[in-house]
């Protein structure tokens, strides 16, 4: 009995070549592509490898290498990727990786290196004995300027790093608190409060953007009671203002901390005192004074500079509210060393 191909109706004995053939069919049920399963642990694999291998080459220590999550790893090659484009290897950096330990420990705080948008370059050293935490411990917290400053801060920064930014080589400040180590947070009541100091420079030639940084001193200044009640009455004094801010009464110990007689203030404005780069500051805080409920409301503090008699400038940090019925605004300032 001859069986005939349904296909071509040929003999099938005479023609087996009409049938599909099975290479040239994608891969049978049974034998199917390697699983999603596989092939993503395969790339996990694959990750993990290159992650070791980019944590091998990091400058840091091995117990901190060990101690490195994935996320800490990435995040400290991206700062060395952000640093190696301001200081190449072939050229000699003018400040910062360059400092010897030697050096760094006579500082009295430790350097920072920013990016106009606040993202972190470079962290010398020396900020454990400021901080309580190394480099490392730091980037945990993220890898802007504003991960490590305190919340309340963040505006002030921006806004001082834009005015720096627009004029290159000028010097701007300011002062918040630094995230701590737990054992530095116990010793000082809470985190510690830093002043920061620094200007945009060229870092190479022709300046640009990627060739420009904020290189800045972070030095480290004495704690603040939060409620405006300071542990020694010998770094305070008070003032009392018109709603302008005139002065109409100060104690007599203005003059030890800002070397003006009594007789000299009353009548003058607060703001004739302030440094410019602290007007709006000051302005801000004097309108949420002028926005409070009442006598006496609290409206948070605010840290200025203040020209003293002989020309020098003065750290303040200042808490203001509303007092005599509403009609005056008394200030209790807080000598900052």
């Amino acid at each position: 009995m001859t069986i005939f191909c349904s296909h071509c109706h040929r003999p099938l004995q005479a023609e087996m070549s009409c049938l599909p053939s099975r290479d040239k069919q994608g891969p049978s049920a049974s034998k199917p592509f390697r699983s999603t399963k596989t092939a993503s642990k395969a790339r996990r694999d694959q990750i993990n490898v290159e992650l070791q291998a980019l944590r091998s080459l990091l400058p840091i220590s091995a117990r901190e290498k060990e101690r490195l999550s994935y996320l800490h790893t990435m995040a400290l090659v991206c700062l060395r990727l952000r640093g190696s484009q301001l200081f190449p290897p072939d050229a000699a950096p003018p400040a910062g990786p360059a400092l010897g330990t030697e050096l760094l420990s006579l500082l009295p705080g430790f350097l920072l290196v920013l990016l106009a948008n606040g993202k972190l370059v470079y962290i010398s050293e020396n900020v454990t004995q400021v901080l309580g935490l190394s480099m490392v411990e730091l980037l945990a917290q993220g890898d802007t300027v504003f991960d490590i400053l305190d919340v309340r801060a963040h505006e002030d920064a921006r806004n001082k790093l834009l005015l720096a930014q627009e004029e290159p080589g000028r010097e701007v400040t300011f002062v918040s608190e630094m995230r701590t180590s737990k054992a530095l947070r116990l010793q000082h009541g809470g985190n510690r409060a830093v002043a920061v100091r620094g200007r945009f420079t060229a870092l190479r030639w022709p300046a640009s953007p990627s060739t420009t940084a904020f290189l800045a001193l972070c030095t480290p200044i004495t704690r603040v009671p939060v409620d405006g009640n300071a542990s020694s009455q010998d770094d305070i004094f008070q003032s009392t203002h018109i709603l302008d801010m005139t002065f109409i009464d100060v104690t007599e110990s203005v003059t030890y901390h800002l070397g003006y007689r009594r007789e000299e203030l009353i009548g003058q404005s607060w703001y004739s005192l302030l440094h410019p780069e602290d007007a709006d500051l000051a302005a801000a805080q004097h309108r949420a004074v002028g926005e409070s409920l009442g006598p006496g409301a609290a409206t948070g503090t605010a840290v200025l500079r203040v020209l003293r008699r002989d020309r020098s400038w003065a750290w303040l940090r200042v808490w203001a509210r509303r007092d005599s019925g509403g009609r005056a605004i008394a200030c209790t300032s807080h000598c900052l060393r």
